[in-house]
């Protein structure tokens, strides 16, 4: 633990190389405090410090995501600028002596300043950098990658993460987000980097995109619904304060669907993302301003993407009125609008991908269509890259629809293929819930649900999955636990990862791992239960006490 006079030496020896007054400001005020004499003012700015000198933002699969602030534990123009040398080191070394880079931004705080950054180090260090010309989605960034040919891209954003958070995800050229051991070559190459001001900077040379590769991804997502299905519906979006709402209108229109109402209060990008207390579709709350404009206009639909839209989630009205259907009943809609549409089962993409804390509903899906299916580790890293891959997703409101041209989650295809099915089913005077009823009937009720133990120390969570480890439960929910995998091990078939699987007698299964992204153990929950004779109600009933039982024990366990 270093001393009060380091931290005082690191911070004065950060602000010497910092470039932006923005956080010199920022932490000559905290450097004031620490030197003021004032013990409760001195102890205050000492644990500040402690905290962003902790380290350097880890470099992982899922890039950089912090807070906004000065010190090595932030995201800021240090940190970005020498995460942006590394990374462009790794690609003269490893891909070309001169690398393409297509970098994107949202509209978060600092995120264009964070981009130009990154297109400066490109530049000056020899390479080709191609910038969005805007605040743009993440998928058209993910896009621009292939179309342009690209060996690399940078998306600045924090996607749904709070309004103080920003983050850098990065991609290879093959459009998908970074795996092992890439990510540890990376991070090696950004820790050779020992300050901001050693990096050359170039003032100009890069290139600003204009509107045509955006007229490109809208042509290449409209492509996803065929032009001959219904258009007939009426949808309720919200992008969440987030980049989606001009992208997702464009895309309804050009696909031939009328225009989406647009929740106004929500629509235009806002850093402060003031009408949310957290902007992910996921969590209560977050769309409530959806279904209340849903109440009073009645839509066939409500759409509505995370902040950089690369997420999508669908609510409908049901006998008790609107709710937010969960991931894994989407992911189960889509995949069965891509069977029934037509998958050939001896063409090149055939697979039906789905996380491990997914749903197995789709690997049944799968099987009855004769088509082959994968389970995958969590996140797009390692569904996008599924040799022959169809259709992914994952339950936090992740699908891949179109994955020869984004191998990455689309929150703007994945809505115009919601929106496909549900005009079909209207047309023949059905609604979703009515295909998701026909699929429990056919291969169960796959019933699911999860939660999260949030902690602000990140200690809490190891200290948590090493007690589940110490003390194996033998039940879970009053049912035998019939095997444990332990996912560190590589149990299970997969790479290793942190995380522990259940099985119990009754096939209920429960996985708990720490999230890539938050601060929180996040535990997932799924039973099946097959429908006797046609008694789709029971079936239900009976999963939800299953589940009900089984979340009673898990957070007893779990608990920090």
């Amino acid at each position: 633990m270093p001393t009060p006079t380091d931290l005082i030496a690191l911070a004065e020896a950060w602000l010497a190389d910092d470039p932006d007054p923005q956080t010199r400001a920022e932490l000559t005020t905290v450097l004031d405090a620490a030197r003021s004499g004032d013990p409760d003012a001195a102890e205050h700015a000492e644990a500040d410090l402690a905290d962003r000198f902790s380290g350097l933002l880890e470099f992982g699969t899922a890039g950089l995501r912090g807070a906004l602030g000065a010190g090595p534990h932030r995201m800021n123009r240090v940190v970005v600028i020498r995460t942006a040398a590394g990374l462009t080191a790794y690609l003269k070394e490893q891909v070309d002596p001169e690398p393409t880079v297509v970098i994107g931004f949202d509209a978060r705080h600092n995120s264009d300043v964070f981009a130009r950054d990154t297109a400066a180090v490109v530049t000056a260090a020899g390479g080709r950098a191609l910038v969005l010309p805007r605040p743009l989605p993440t998928p058209v960034l993910a896009f621009a990658i292939g179309h342009l040919g690209a060996d690399a891209g940078v998306m600045v954003t924090a996607s749904h993460n709070p309004p103080q958070d920003n983050g850098y995800k990065v991609y290879l050229g093959d459009g998908s987000q970074i795996v092992p051991p890439a990510d540890a070559d990376i991070a090696a190459h950004i820790a050779a980097v020992t300050s901001a001001a050693s990096v050359p900077l170039a003032s100009s040379g890069w290139e600003t995109l204009d509107d045509r590769l955006l007229e490109a991804y809208l042509t290449s997502a409209v492509a996803v619904v065929a032009p001959d299905s219904p258009r007939d519906l009426s949808v309720v979006h919200t992008a969440l304060h987030g980049v989606g709402s001009d992208t997702v209108l464009a895309a309804f229109t050009a696909a031939g669907f009328p225009e989406p109402q647009a929740v106004l209060t929500q629509s235009a990008p806002d850093p402060e993302f003031p009408t949310v207390s957290f902007p992910n579709p996921e969590e209560p709350g977050a769309i409530d301003a959806a279904l209340a404009q849903a109440e009073r206009v009645r839509p066939d639909i409500v759409l509505a993407n995370d902040p950089d839209a690369d997420r999508c989630a669908v609510a409908v009205e049901d006998q008790q009125g609107w709710r937010m259907l969960r991931g894994d009943e989407v992911g189960a809609l889509l995949g069965q609008h891509i069977i029934t549409r037509g998958v050939d089962p001896a063409g090149e993409h055939t697979v039906l991908a789905r996380s491990i804390v997914s749903s197995r509903l789709l690997g049944a899906m799968a099987r009855a269509a004769g088509l082959p299916a994968q389970e995958t580790l969590t996140g797009f890293k390692w569904i996008g890259r599924v040799p022959g891959l169809r259709f992914g997703y994952e339950e936090a409101l992740g699908y891949c629809v179109d994955p020869a041209t984004v191998p990455d989650k689309d929150g703007i295809t994945a809505a115009l293929l919601v929106a496909e099915l549900a005009a079909t089913l209207k047309q023949q005077g059905r609604t979703l819930l009515d295909l998701l009823d026909d699929l429990a009937r056919e291969h169960g009720v796959h019933q699911t649900d999860a939660f999260s133990v949030r902690v602000t120390d990140l200690s809490l969570i190891a200290t948590i999955m090493q007690r589940l480890r110490a003390q194996p439960p033998t039940e879970i929910g009053g049912v035998p636990v019939a095997t444990v995998d332990d996912l560190a091990l590589g149990d299970g078939g997969l790479p290793p990862t942190e995380g522990l699987r259940y099985l119990l007698a009754d096939d209920t299964r429960i996985i708990a791992r720490p999230s890539g992204t938050e601060p929180k153990l996040k535990v997932y929950l799924e039973a099946i239960v097959p429908v006797a004779g046609a008694d789709l109600d029971g079936a239900r009933a009976e999963a939800t006490r299953r589940l009900a039982a089984v979340r009673a024990t898990m957070e007893e366990l779990t608990r920090a």
